[in-house]
C-alpha cells in the first residue's frame, strides 16, 4: 500500500460514517463525501450505502491527483498529507492557495526563490518553489510549513464560525481534529 493510500484511509477514518447534520450545507455525507460530490462522480445510490471503495476512489482522483497533491508527496509526504486533509475539509483549491501563500511568506523576500501565483493551481512553479524551500530549510521546513498551513486553516474555520453562523456547530471539532493532526 502506498503512502497516498494510507493518507486516504486515514481521512476516511477521521471522516467516519454517514452524517446528515442540519447545519452542514453539504447535506448527507458518508466518509466525508457529500451527496453532490458522489453524484458528480457517478454514484447514484443512497448515501447511507456509499461503498468505502467508491469513497476511496473519489478521494484519490478528486482530492489527490486532480490538485496535484501527489506531486507534492514526491517532495514531502507530510506536507502532502496536510494538503489532502485540508482539501477534503476546506476545498482543494483553498488548500493549494494556503500552500502557495505560505511559500511566498517563507521565501525570505524572494531571496530563496521567487514569489509564485496564489491561484490554487499546483504546477511547476509551485513545485519548484517547494523544492527550493525544502533545500533551504530541510526537515525543519516541513514542521514550519505544517504550522503555517494549520494557522491559515484555523483562521478560516474561525472566520466561518464568526457571528454565530451555523458553522459554529463545527468549530470546536475542526480545531480539535483538523489543526495539528499532521506532525512532522
Amino acid at each position: 500500500m502506498s503512502k497516498i493510500d494510507d493518507i486516504i484511509n486515514g481521512v476516511i477514518a477521521v471522516e467516519g460514517g454517514y452524517v446528515d447534520h442540519p447545519s452542514d450545507p453539504g447535506g448527507a455525507t458518508k466518509y466525508g463525501i457529500t451527496q453532490a460530490v458522489a453524484r458528480a462522480n457517478g454514484y447514484e445510490g443512497d448515501m447511507r450505502n456509499l461503498p468505502k471503495s467508491t469513497a476511496f476512489q473519489i478521494y484519490k482522483m478528486r482530492y489527490v491527483i486532480a490538485p496535484n497533491f501527489d506531486d507534492v508527496a514526491e517532495i514531502d509526504e507530510k506536507v502532502a498529507e496536510e494538503l489532502i486533509d485540508s482539501g477534503v475539509n476546506a476545498g482543494q483549491k483553498r488548500a493549494a492557495q494556503w500552500f502557495q501563500e505560505a511559500l511566498n511568506h517563507l521565501n525570505s523576500r524572494g531571496r530563496d526563490y521567487a514569489d509564485i501565483a496564489e491561484d490554487g493551481m499546483i504546477g511547476p512553479a509551485t513545485l519548484n518553489a517547494f523544492r527550493a524551500f525544502k533545500r533551504r530549510r530541510g526537515a525543519l521546513g516541513t514542521m514550519v510549513m505544517l504550522r503555517a498551513l494549520d494557522i491559515l486553516q484555523g483562521g478560516h474555520y474561525l472566520r466561518l464560525a464568526s457571528d454565530n453562523s451555523k458553522f459554529e456547530d463545527f468549530a470546536f471539532g475542526w480545531l480539535a481534529h483538523r489543526i495539528g493532526n499532521v506532525a512532522a
